[in-house]
């Protein structure tokens, strides 16, 4: 009876182990940075022309921030010592196979975690594959960060039911605890974190406005993005002497282009603001997504200022909670 008990406790264990939906509950916890990558391949690809073209796609610069950052954060080790570092968060395997590919396997070692193999049959093979495809593969990293961010705030987040603005436009989001409420008119929302590590002067702070407009001419949304944000700014973003207000940086142009969002059309620009006649400045992100069922636009903008350290995952951050906006039913 006993060796009966103990043989069907076994064949439960290895049952729950195959299982894909119980992997969470026996993987250990990955391990990594948001917006980093773990390069896997030989040395000699790394230091030749592979390794050059990973850091040319991987390496390319973010728009829209005041100093230069990668889109990605890239380490490379051996395969040899793969073993060692397996529970990482984000890995790309470059190699030579039999064919040109791109997999793409989930949770193999820890979790959250994705593993894309890139594969072809030649060198050049492998340079052309990152080349034409390295976009592709930095979305998919980039898209599994997003989830894993969304997943911690949503541990705890802010009641969106005591919003006022968010109520008015029916719509939620996952935004976390730490953002404290500036301004809610129900017309206009103003949530803002304090930034502390590796700021100058401790004064650094993360923000998110929410507001709506009417859609006149869906044609002419693109063109009209910062002249509506310098308004915005003008209105409800003052500086700290009277005529002063934040508005897009002139110096710079900003890059707008087109996405979805949960079902919805969706125009995303990145830039820097400063405020008019002063020196304060950073970046921006802003999502204009167009509500043609409402018959408006309902705009999303994170900005950061953050003097002297840098942007880059402040922004991400941003963005992951930009993504998680959901039109009540």
């Amino acid at each position: 009876m006993k060796k009966s008990t103990i043989f069907l406790g076994l064949i439960l264990l290895m049952t729950a182990c195959k299982n894909g939906s119980k992997n969470d509950f026996v993987l250990p916890t990955s391990t990594g940075n948001t917006n980093g990558i773990l390069v896997v391949t030989k040395a000699i690809n790394w230091d030749g022309i592979i390794g050059d073209e990973i850091r040319s796609v991987f390496g390319e610069h973010q728009v829209g921030l005041p100093q230069p950052e990668t889109l990605l954060s890239v380490s490379q080790i051996d395969p040899a010592g793969f073993k060692l570092v397996r529970n990482g968060k984000a890995i790309l395997f470059v190699k030579k196979g039999q064919k040109d590919t791109i997999q793409v396997e989930k949770n193999r070692y820890a979790a959250p975690q994705i593993i894309i193999k890139a594969t072809a049959k030649d060198e050049k093979g492998v340079v052309n594959l990152i080349k034409n495809r390295g976009k592709e593969i930095i979305k998919l990293f980039k898209n599994e960060d997003i989830k894993f961010i969304q997943s911690i705030f949503n541990k705890e987040k802010v009641d969106c039911s005591k919003l006022k603005t968010l109520q008015n436009l029916g719509v939620t989001l996952t935004i976390p605890k730490r953002y404290r409420l500036v301004d809610d008119t129900g017309d206009f929302l103003w949530l803002r974190q304090r930034l502390k590590s590796g700021i100058a002067r401790g004064d650094g702070t993360n923000n998110i406005l929410i507001y709506t407009l009417p859609l006149e001419n869906e044609e002419t949304v693109v063109d009209n993005i910062t002249a509506i944000r310098d308004t915005i700014g003008k209105k409800h973003i003052p500086g700290s002497k009277e005529g002063m207000y934040m508005i897009t940086e002139q110096a710079y142009t900003p890059f707008t282009s087109e996405t979805t969002i949960n079902g919805m059309r969706v125009y995303e620009t990145r830039g820097k603001w400063e405020v008019k006649n002063d020196f304060m400045a950073g970046p921006f992100l802003n999502y204009t997504m167009v509500d043609k069922e409402n018959n408006r636009l309902i705009v999303f903008e994170g900005f950061t200022y953050a003097p002297s350290v840098n942007k880059r995952d402040f922004i991400f951050e941003l963005e992951a909670i930009a993504k998680s906006i959901k039109k009540n039913k």
